[in-house]
């Protein structure tokens, strides 16, 4: 039950925050999701709990290269069509202000839907613990829901807030 005075059937929790970044979630935004920026409110107190209770914080981001040649097939024609976003760099790429990560928060940068596909990020969990995860952010048919997907099957209990997705 107990390794080194610690109970390991005790869940750990992480806050995992999907794409909150300008290009995103800001209106007239390039990529702009159709109600990210009304999530903001409830992610921010999310984010408040977490960091009150010095749980960790995973701000997991999108960056392409200027070229495009990262993009994914449904969004390269959009990407090279005049309406490049989330370029690694750019002012659209940054995190929204009201959420801007602060020292000790992970910054965990994704190429695909899941946040868990070629990333560091199951290492990172499992290397803090985490056992219990907390996701938000945006846009759910795909990036939410597909890092939910892995987190399950990499064995982690997940939990969507759906109002702060």
């Amino acid at each position: 039950m107990c390794r080194n005075g610690e109970d390991v059937s005790a869940p750990n929790y992480a806050l995992l925050i999907i794409d909150m970044q300008r290009d995103f979630v800001l209106p007239g935004a390039s990529a702009c999701v159709a109600g990210a920026q009304d999530s903001i409110p409830v992610i921010q107190s999310l984010l408040s709990v977490f960091r009150d209770k010095a749980l960790p914080v995973f701000h997991v981001v999108r960056e392409y290269r200027p070229d495009g040649s990262d993009v994914e097939i449904t969004r390269l024609d959009d990407f090279r069509n005049g309406r490049p976003y989330v370029v690694a760099g750019s002012d659209g790429c940054a995190i929204v202000e009201e959420l801007k990560p602060i020292p000790g928060e992970y910054r965990v940068v994704k190429n695909r839907f899941s946040g868990f596909m070629q990333t560091e990020l199951d290492f990172m969990l499992r290397r803090i613990g985490a056992t219990h995860l907390v996701v938000c952010g945006t846009q759910y048919p795909n990036c939410i829901r597909a890092t939910i997907f892995d987190a399950v099957c990499y064995g982690y209990r997940v939990i969507n807030i759906t109002d702060a997705t």
